[in-house]
């Protein structure tokens, strides 16, 4: 294990057709826990050869290290993702000089389609993993020997650590940065970056609103706008029916059938979405925050949590509460 003090090699390792936010996410992560803790990580950027990579936005990026040259294994090696994967999982000079690194690295990671990759690589046999959720089904189908989460924000197996799409880097850069250097780091780096909130790893990809369904119809999406926007009124169905101008019936069997959940449990998540927000970044009770939410008690809201999330909002908030930090020096 090494000392509080320590610099820490992070290698971010790069290809053409990379995601400019798979690589920066993470690289903002680190150098602003670097400032924070004087020093904390040393970040290097590599590719097979060394040269400069083109992202898959047509950025180019320079590339400071040539990846076979890195004689020393780094604390960190993380592979982001991006199209560009297609091609990397056939090139065997990259799997090999990963799984050489990896074989001494106190810990691998990828985001998003840099799981694929590690995947190749055979980093990722018999272990949890994830990635973008709509590729997913592809992992599975491409390796079988990896157990997919296709809802987790970031999987840790061990001493490798997968996450989703593309903004998720972020979220897994933070945790990494909380496991080196505690929580209250973490939450600094989070607040410079303007970060307003850190998702847990087993928290859902998305919000009660992106799992729905695409609804076309008028009325049902100017009901779902309502109960995002006031999650403390009267969200039962005879009240939405009535909104939404229909009888209570065809209402919930519409809903269901557009939005792809009852109402109730759209309900339910949206106010455990906004409960999630008051208890990471605000300052009342649990209690305070349940009659906020519409959940009336902090018992009922005890209970959708639990349904929704897996912990309660007390752990919740001891976990993602935000501090009020100062920011990085200049």
């Amino acid at each position: 294990m090494e000392a509080n003090g320590a610099t820490r090699e992070v290698v971010i390792v790069v290809y053409d057709g990379v995601q400019l936010l798979d690589m920066a996410g993470p690289v903002d992560v680190f150098d602003a826990a670097g400032q924070l803790t004087g020093g904390g990580y040393r970040l290097r950027i590599a590719s097979l050869g060394g040269g400069d990579i083109t992202t898959t936005s047509r950025v180019r990026v320079g590339v400071d290290t040539d990846l076979a040259a890195l004689t020393t294994p780094p604390h960190t090696l993380l592979v982001a993702g991006g199209w560009g994967y297609m091609d990397a999982v056939g090139d065997t000079a990259l799997l090999h000089h990963l799984r050489r690194l990896a074989a001494g690295a106190h810990r691998v990671a990828s985001v998003c389609t840099g799981s694929f990759i590690l995947a190749a690589a055979g980093l990722l046999e018999g272990r949890r993993a994830t990635t973008h959720w709509a590729l997913c089904p592809q992992l599975s189908q491409a390796h079988p020997e990896v157990r997919v989460d296709p809802d987790a924000i970031f999987v840790r197996d061990g001493p490798v650590v997968t996450s989703a799409g593309v903004s998720a880097g972020t979220d897994l850069a933070l945790a990494l940065v909380e496991d080196d250097h505690g929580a209250d780091v973490a939450r600094m780096a989070g607040k410079w970056l303007v970060v307003f909130l850190r998702r847990p790893g087993g928290q859902s990809q998305f919000s009660a609103w992106t799992q729905a369904r695409r609804v076309g119809d008028g009325a049902l999406r100017a009901v779902l706008d309502h109960i995002d926007a006031a999650p403390a009124g009267d969200l039962t169905v005879p009240a939405l029916a009535r909104r939404a101008a229909m009888s209570e019936r065809h209402f919930a069997r519409r809903f269901t059938r557009e939005v792809g959940m009852p109402p109730g449990r759209y309900v339910e998540r949206a106010r455990v979405q906004a409960a999630r927000v008051l208890l990471e970044s605000g300052a009342d009770g649990v209690e305070e925050v349940a009659r906020r939410c519409g959940f009336g008690t902090g018992e009922t809201m005890r209970r959708a949590f639990l349904r929704e999330i897996g912990v309660p909002p007390g752990a919740y908030r001891d976990r993602f509460h935000s501090s009020t930090p100062s920011p990085p020096p200049p």
